[in-house]
């Protein structure tokens, strides 16, 4: 808006309507309009600018223009941007346009802190993730080659408010090319045989391909464990570099671990590659100090832990993480099945009406999505902690059939295990110099051999004459080549086995008869035989310990054929190792018996795989091996995780009421401060601030009060002392007026079907005897809120 058209653009609005141009409008669109579609589209993402002008073309009885779709968006855009003008002067008004703000405040379940709260091992947790279908189609000029040309797209520089975006520049500064000298030498290198080849987004040499038909290729975003929305950043022309995961990371690290107001604090994030992802935070020299100063952790989630190696999953995966409790940090996927919708409206948008679609659905699902189900989304959490707590008693049956007497065995169990898988991978102490010294034995024999043949060959002789001058002497050439060849590779295996024998104190060089060449050949074979089995083994525990999993009751139906199918990728692997052992053990003397696929791929579990008792260690009679072990380990982890995903809601659950009540009495002392201060225009929009944040409140409180009807609840549902201040109502000031329902709320779908009708009412009665407690005394009973008038 432009100030010198200010009064007839502003004469429009104060009418109903907005204007289609700056100056000397002819077309205007009416508020309602626009504010139906606003909503209608975020309610369905899929529903574009163009049918919704359809649509009221159809109503008026008009035919369709392609310019009234651009004529709708720009009043759209002045609608938008008028309600973005009004939103940061109320939360001037509010004291809450500070940088980050919305960061910080972003979950009343993770950051209203109340006073008195014992710590929790892992504070806050997160999830974070890159998704690809929010891509936009990049305007190029194409030449008639059918090449991508320039970009013919154009400039807009308008940013979009608020601060749900990291910016291309905050991004890029994590970039190999902008880090500069501080990277100079520094290669991260992954653990052989890791988790690294199994996933696409781990590999920069494919996604850093820019994709020069699209510009922005996907969303990474960032979400708490309730679903709200922490931040969100573009992947432009490429894939789901490593770049965006650092600016994520720090971000948060810099924004929520502030160490002076509380040390205890850390970030916690759960990714689908959280392993390799936190070893290259930990190897990185910038991001690394600053993240392991603050406590960073990176783990990986349930839902893709399965498609990691068995030792990964050991180290990282949710379930035996400390701290955790039931969390499952898949959240992401959840939030993209919703917002993929989105990707018909922006693909051939602009870059700034995509940014303004999607922050604009982000603002709205973390209001009226999140946050009126937070309450439901901690029932349900708890309820499912109290069930799987529920189960304690069939885990002390298990224990007593198996002569287990201590919940710490279970711990020893699981770090055997991880012993076991660590000591596949690496060399064991009997493979010594003495085979180092026979393989340099063997090469120099070998080359010796060669030296002789090349020796003996002589040169060419007259029988060749009938060959042309040039020829012959190409041949000479060749053999005084391969002679050279020769010699210098005896030399070389002279020099290996000479270092050797000085090193060893060998006086008397070893030769095929002695006993010593015998001992070090069979020790050879066997280490060949020997390495090609443990690479079996390692393979076959990590599948027959994800196939019980995808067999265990109350495994879903997605995780299942998720974990089928990365069973199905490891399959593959399993047949290659199949093949090196057969070959490794037909070397033998006396050679073993070869194996099959068919033999070995229908075995459930260790105690049935004879093939172990060839390991360096016989482990299948170990309990954790067994079927009853394995079982009864992991309930216990899992009631252990219980344990501390009560503990968390415990916590949780006081702090969202605390906030519910905080927030009233702050946004209702901020109305009547602004109406006096300000004027009744603004106090208005305080108001509508007021009834927009708090509409769901007492649904909330409803649904939490029922806790106290659930058997098992240990919490409390009395609101505390926050340990922020900034809601605090000066002392003497009326609390916000509330009237009790009198009648309670719809019942949610999760309401339990056994409560009959009397309950319901009874239950009623004592919310709505609790909500008059609660009210002040001198709060009066005719006053209405604004939003409601």
């Amino acid at each position: 808006m432009l100030a010198g058209d200010a009064p007839l653009s502003a004469g429009f609005v104060n009418l109903g309507y907005f204007p289609c141009s700056p100056s000397d409008a002819t077309v205007v669109v009416t508020t309602r309009v626009l504010e139906v579609y606003r909503v209608a589209a975020l309610r369905c993402p899929r529903l574009a600018i163009q049918p919704w002008v359809k649509s009221l073309c159809d109503i008026h009885g008009v035919p369709f223009r392609p310019y009234l779709s651009t004529q709708f968006s720009i009043a759209f855009d002045l609608y938008l941007a008028t309600r973005a003008i009004v939103d940061a002067r109320v939360k001037v008004l509010l004291d809450r346009d500070s940088p980050n703000w919305r960061l910080k405040n972003a979950c009343p379940a993770c950051f209203y802190k109340l006073e008195g709260e014992p710590p929790l091992p892992l504070p806050f947790l997160s999830t974070k993730d890159g998704n690809n279908s929010l891509k936009r189609w990049n305007r190029r000029e194409r030449d008639e080659g059918g090449v991508a040309g320039a970009s013919k797209e154009r400039a807009d520089d308008r940013q979009v408010p608020g601060d749900y975006y990291l910016s291309r520049d905050k991004v890029d500064v994590w970039a190999k090319e902008s880090l500069g000298d501080l990277l100079k030498g520094f290669e991260w290198e992954p653990d052989a045989g890791g988790c690294s080849d199994r996933w696409q987004n781990m590999r920069e040499e494919i996604t850093s391909k820019a994709w020069g038909m699209y510009d922005e290729t996907g969303i990474f975003l960032s979400l708490c464990r309730h679903g709200f929305v922490l931040v969100v950043a573009d992947m432009v022309q490429s894939g789901e570099l490593g770049k965006y995961g650092f600016a994520v990371t720090h971000h948060l690290i810099d924004v929520l671990c502030d160490i002076a107001v509380d040390p205890s604090f850390t970030v916690s994030e759960g990714y689908d590659i959280g392993c390799e992802f936190g070893e290259r935070i930990n190897a990185h020299p910038v991001l690394g100090p600053f993240a392991r100063h603050h406590g960073h952790r990176s783990l990986v989630g349930a839902f893709h832990g399965h498609g990691h190696c068995r030792l990964c999953q050991l180290t990282n995966l949710a379930t035996y993480v400390p701290g955790v409790g039931l969390d499952d940090l898949e959240y992401c996927e959840t939030f993209f099945s919703k917002s993929n919708a989105l990707a018909a409206s922006t693909r051939y948008a602009s870059r700034f009406h995509r940014q303004q679609t999607i922050a604009t659905y982000l603002h709205h699902t973390d209001i009226y999505d999140t946050y009126q189900s937070l309450s439901l989304l901690l029932i349900n959490k708890y309820k499912r902690a109290l069930e799987v707590k529920n189960t304690e008693p069939a885990l002390l049956q298990a224990m007593q059939d198996l002569g287990v007497y201590d919940m710490a065995t279970f711990d020893a169990w699981l770090a055997r295990e991880k012993e076991v898988l660590v000591g596949l991978k690496r060399e064991p102490v009997e493979e010594t110099l003495a085979m180092e010294y026979y393989q340099k034995l063997v090469n120099l024999d070998a080359a010796k051999i060669r030296l002789d043949n090349v020796l003996g060959a002589g040169s060419v002789t007259a029988a060749d004459a009938h060959q042309n001058y040039e020829a012959q002497v190409k041949a000479t050439r060749r053999v005084e080549a391969q002679r050279r060849h020769a010699i210098d590779q005896h030399a070389n295996a002279q020099l290996l086995v000479n270092d050797l024998e000085v090193r060893m104190s060998i006086g008397v060089r070893w030769t095929p008869d002695c006993a010593e060449w015998k001992e070090a050949a069979t020790m050879v074979k066997r280490r060949r035989y020997q390495r090609a089995l443990d690479h079996l083994q390692g393979l076959i525990i990590a599948r027959m310990f994800e196939l019980t999993k995808m067999n265990m009751s109350g495994t879903g139906y997605k995780l299942r054929k998720h974990i089928a199918k990365a069973l199905q990728a490891r399959s593959c692997a399993v047949r290659t190792a199949l093949t090196n052992y057969n070959a490794a053990a037909a070397r033998l003397s006396p050679p073993r018996d070869p194996l099959n696929w068919e033999q070995k791929v229908d075995y459930a579990f260790l105690s049935d795989f004879d093939l172990l008792r060839d390991g360096r260690e016989d482990i299948r009679e170990e309990p954790w091996t067994k079927p009853a072990g394995r079982i009864a380990m992991d309930m216990h982890f899992k009631i252990r995780r219980a344990g501390e995903e009560i503990f968390r809601l415990n916590l949780e659950i006081p702090r969202f009421l605390t906030y519910i009540r905080d927030e009233e009495d702050f946004l209702h002392h901020a109305e009547l401060r602004v109406r006096e201060e300000v004027g009744e225009a603004m106090a208005h929009q305080v108001a509508i601030y007021r009834w927009r944040q708090g509409r769901f409140n007492d649904q909330h409180r409803y649904r939490l009060y029922r806790l106290r009807k659930l058997p098992g609840f240990t919490g409390s549902l009395e609101p505390g002392t926050a340990v922020n201040k900034e809601r605090l109502v000066p002392a003497g000031t009326d609390a916000a007026p509330e009237r009790a329902p009198s009648s309670p709320p719809p019942p949610d779908s999760d309401s339990d079907s056994e409560d009959s009708e009397d309950e319901e009412e009874i239950l009623a009665e004592q919310y709505a005897l609790m909500r008059v407690t609660e009210d002040s005394e001198g709060a009066g009973a005719g006053e209405a809120d604004a939003t409601e008038a």
